[in-house]
């Protein structure tokens, strides 16, 4: 029997993972109506908004020079670097690609881990990786092979780019924990840099800003809002709450749950269309993912 905190840890990522499985579709659809950079930050002013109500809420220490250096640049690749390149990225290629490519975020952490924190991989996470790899690279170049326009490869490139900057991320937050700040904090932090670093360069590329947004329509306005306080303050803060209970390891499984909810919503709702090419891709990566993660389940158990 598992016990109630581990139960209710399952229950918060199983959340967090529908949440963030219908993210990438709501943001699709948003884009829409408003593009990539206005809509992110747009995004963050409503989550800093949030974050500075919850600074009232969550117990913080004083941080020295080191600490708040290490958080700024945590917030720069967790926030404003990593989420600019997902959503230019789901702005140019489907919310299909974009599913697939992601998929390969925990096993490219665990290849970080190895690199950065000496962290121990096997002989047969070796060749679940690899797979993995083999299908990401496939989703990749799907466009070439299908010979379409080469926006939408410029657009799985970016994705590519949200993959590698939200692994730094990972490596940072992974320091972070050693240094006892409380995960909340940095996770609101985070917000309000990505609001002040993106604000500056959306306001020179738009300078009718404002009215942008004002004149957003409200199924826009709706989209935005779901991934500012559900998807964001909402979500972060369950996920925090989820990790406490169990390993990480284990919490990063929760992760492959959320192409459950988004390739089906791209289909329905997008209307997106598979290809020979994407099953040949996420064939490979379903293999790679079972391969790799099966095992170190077992190892956790």
């Amino acid at each position: 029997m598992f016990s109630k905190p581990r139960i209710k840890a399952y229950l918060y990522l199983t959340l967090v993972a529908f949440i963030w499985g219908l993210a990438g579709p709501v943001i699709k659809y948003t884009l829409g109506g408003i593009s990539s950079l206005p809509f992110l930050t747009y995004r963050f002013a409503i989550s800093s908004i949030v974050a500075l109500i919850s600074f009232n809420f969550i117990a913080k220490r004083k941080l020295n020079t080191k600490e708040w250096f290490i958080v700024i640049i945590y917030s720069l690749f967790a926030s404003t670097f990593s989420l600019y390149f997902l959503f230019i990225g789901l702005e140019k290629t489907t919310m299909l690609d974009t599913a697939l490519i992601t998929t390969f975020n925990p096993l490219l952490i665990a290849v970080a881990g190895f690199l950065v924190f000496k962290d121990k991989i096997t002989s047969r996470e070796k060749v679940g990786i690899a797979l993995a790899l083999i299908g990401t690279v496939i989703a990749i170049i799907q466009p070439l092979i299908e010979n379409e326009n080469s926006i939408r490869l410029q657009g799985n490139i970016y994705v590519v780019l949200y993959l590698l900057t939200n692994t730094i991320a990972a490596i940072l937050a992974k320091k972070l924990t050693k240094l006892d700040i409380a995960p909340l904090f940095i996770t609101n932090f985070s917000f309000i840099i990505g609001f002040l670093s993106l604000l500056p360069l959306s306001i020179y590329q738009n300078v009718n800003l404002i009215s942008i947004i004002s004149h957003l329509e409200l199924r826009y306005h709706l989209g935005v809002l779901f991934m500012a306080l559900i998807s964001g303050n909402l979500a972060y803060t369950l996920w925090v709450k989820g990790q406490k209970s169990i390993e990480i390891s284990e919490a990063s499984l929760f992760s492959y749950l959320q192409p459950i909810f988004s390739t089906p919503l791209a289909i329905l709702w997008l209307k997106e269309e598979t290809s020979k090419t994407f099953f040949l891709g996420a064939l490979f990566i379903i293999i790679g993912v079972i391969i790799a993660e099966t095992k170190k389940r077992r190892i956790t158990d």
